[in-house]
């Protein structure tokens, strides 16, 4: 009956309070919090109006956040008691006699059928703004997958309770249940809960919308947004604390990355899911409001009016007919978050959410990509590739989409130079069949040639299931090629591309032009190579291959190389003499000797 009564008054406490507004607030002292207090946390439920939750103090939890950072334990009820402590209630303000103490951000495991949640003191939020450019060392990137693990609550507070951070429901919009399914379980690793979502029509804009000055009241939502556009992806959570210009929300990390450059927008929330296991948020990001600048352990602080880098991304899928010709065409434009770690993984998955949710998707379609990245005072990417079933378990789309994240994870990974990309385009054909060939065997006009002729040369190659297919064409004889044997080897793009691919890997000071110049210089795998061999050493140095050098030569630059500037050196040299192109994913190799006069 006592509790019952707790909980009228706790209700009628809150019937005439007013939602929080933007602006200085005052404080409530953390060493005046005593256990049985009442307090008031502000959060949406519905749309973007916030409603008053009743709280109780439970007690004070010492140094539960690390030295000297203690945690507020209270129990929620009103709404809350029916939700549960959800995703996406992460920063709602608990205000104690209208003085704000903290924010919401960690719940009890879900063997628990009470809604206790943790409050992180507003002092701890209130550092973050005198962080610098420091990074976290425990940042959770797609390349550094540490599973969230709970942390146990002492038993004279809670006896056999489990505590741990509110998972931030990261919202898709436009992607696919497949999309989900293989890239998911990385995102829960690292502690984001992947949910189905929305977004309030397609933003390609990444400009502060014209009411930003007024946006992101305490205990509306908050998004930090990974992708916008045609796709979104975005983290939901709650603001905790505006003062006109910086605002705080979650109460915890977002993923711990310390100084970053993110959009950040409103959210409009659907509903609550109840769920005695997962509770969560359901919602919509809406217009872009400002950036986030700071992720932090106990929250993330953002900077209203200010804009993010982003960078703008075009594909275009096309479904090529049997006969070749353009059946249908589908264009996709979005913005993506401009991170080290998370640019790749984000270029990964939406390429494969462009390809994998259509009609024609199957698992014997074959997909051609062409595509270009404009660098800022550099040359512009050039990729070109093809994937198709082959032996491997990995399937068709996975592979290209590797290939293509693969392609910006080197220019991120480069050690003195941040990329700047001006825009990415790319044009997907997607072919109903397997496009895959081997090379089967190869003929050579004549075998005793002279230094500088040109010889005839026919090669074979067999398609899975089809008819043999054959190219003839002339090759030229180096006229400094030495007298004796030699061999003309017809060869795929992955043996060539893997020698100077090691030789850039090794190298962890190469310089950023040097690395775009080797993406550039890659062979395309739809192509098949004819290369001249000599019994000379080659050298793989940075972007450059050194052909043929005599030893006194490859002593002296061995020599001036640092331990940490290696470089790759090769028994055989090769004269490239054609490339002959294939509608085919071309793989194999074949070799004829032939002896200079």
């Amino acid at each position: 009956m006592k509790n019952i009564l707790c909980l009228v008054l706790a209700g009628a406490a809150i019937v005439f309070a007013q939602a929080p507004k933007a602006g200085k607030v005052e404080v409530f002292p953390l060493d005046q919090v005593k256990a049985g207090m009442k307090a008031t946390a502000w959060t949406v439920f519905e749309g973007s109006e916030v409603e008053a939750v009743p709280i109780e103090i439970i007690g004070l939890w010492k140094n539960a956040w690390g030295p000297k950072q203690d945690i507020i334990l209270a129990k929620m009820f009103g709404k809350a008691l029916r939700t549960g402590v959800a995703g996406g209630m992460s920063g709602s303000p608990v205000y104690i006699d209208g003085k704000l103490v903290g924010a919401v951000s960690l719940r009890i495991s879900v063997f628990s059928p009470d809604a206790i949640c943790g409050i992180t003191p507003i002092d701890l939020m209130l550092e973050i703004n005198q962080f610098d450019s420091s990074k976290p060392k425990d940042a959770k990137t797609p390349q550094s997958v540490a599973a969230n693990q709970p942390v146990r609550v002492p038993e004279n507070v809670l006896a056999g309770a489990m505590m741990q951070q509110i998972d931030t429901p990261l919202t898709f919009s436009g992607f696919h249940e497949t999309t989900l399914q293989n890239f998911g379980a990385a995102l829960q690793q690292m502690g984001v809960r992947p949910v189905m979502g929305g977004a309030g029509g397609a933003n390609y804009e990444t400009k502060p919308a014209s009411d930003w000055k007024t946006s992101l009241q305490p205990g509306q939502p908050i998004v930090g947004v990974l992708v916008s556009g045609d796709m979104n992806i975005s983290g939901l959570g709650t603001v905790t604390y505006n003062d006109g210009n910086k605002v705080l929300g979650f109460g915890h990390p977002f993923f711990n990355m310390g100084p970053l450059d993110m959009p950040m927008a409103k959210g409009e929330i659907l509903t609550v899911l109840s769920s005695s296991f997962q509770p969560n948020k359901v919602g919509n990001t809406t217009e872009i409001v400002g950036a986030l600048r700071q992720d932090r352990h106990s929250g993330i602080q953002g900077l209203l009016g200010e804009q993010a880098e982003t960078i703008p991304v075009t594909l275009k899928v096309r479904n090529l007919g049997a006969k070749g010709g353009v059946a249908g065409e589908k264009d996709f434009r979005f913005n993506v978050f401009v991170n080290q770690k998370w640019t790749p993984f984000l270029m990964t998955m939406t390429l494969f959410n462009s390809i994998s949710g259509l009609n024609e998707f199957s698992d014997e379609t074959t997909y051609k990509l062409s595509g270009k990245v404009e660098l800022d005072g550099l040359p512009t990417l050039d990729l070109s590739g093809m994937a198709t079933v082959n032996d491997s378990p990995m399937p068709p789309a996975i592979g290209l989409a590797s290939w293509w994240g693969d392609k910006f994870n080197r220019l991120f990974a480069n050690t003195l130079e941040n990329p700047k990309l001006k825009a990415v385009t790319a044009t997907i054909d997607l072919i109903p069949e397997r496009r895959a060939a081997t090379v089967e065997s190869a003929w050579i006009e004549k075998t005793e040639v002279d230094p500088g002729e040109e010889i005839a040369l026919k090669v074979f190659v067999q398609p899975y299931r089809g008819e043999r297919l054959s190219r003839t064409l002339k090759i030229k004889i180096p006229s400094g090629l030495s007298k004796g044997e030699h061999r003309v080897v017809l060869v795929d793009a992955e043996t060539l591309n893997r020698a100077p691919f090691v030789a850039g890997a090794s190298n962890r000071f190469i310089e950023f032009s040097q690395t775009v110049n080797l993406i550039n210089q890659e062979r395309q795998n739809t192509q098949l190579y004819a290369v001249i061999t000599s019994m000379k050493p080659t050298v793989y140095l940075d972007d450059k291959s050194l052909t043929s050098l005599p030893s006194s030569v490859m002593n002296v630059l061995q020599a001036g190389r640092a331990p940490t500037r290696p470089m790759l050196t090769l028994l055989e040299s090769y004269t490239e003499a054609a490339a002959i192109p294939f509608d085919y994913v071309v793989s194999g190799n074949y070799s004829l000797r032939f002896t200079v006069r």
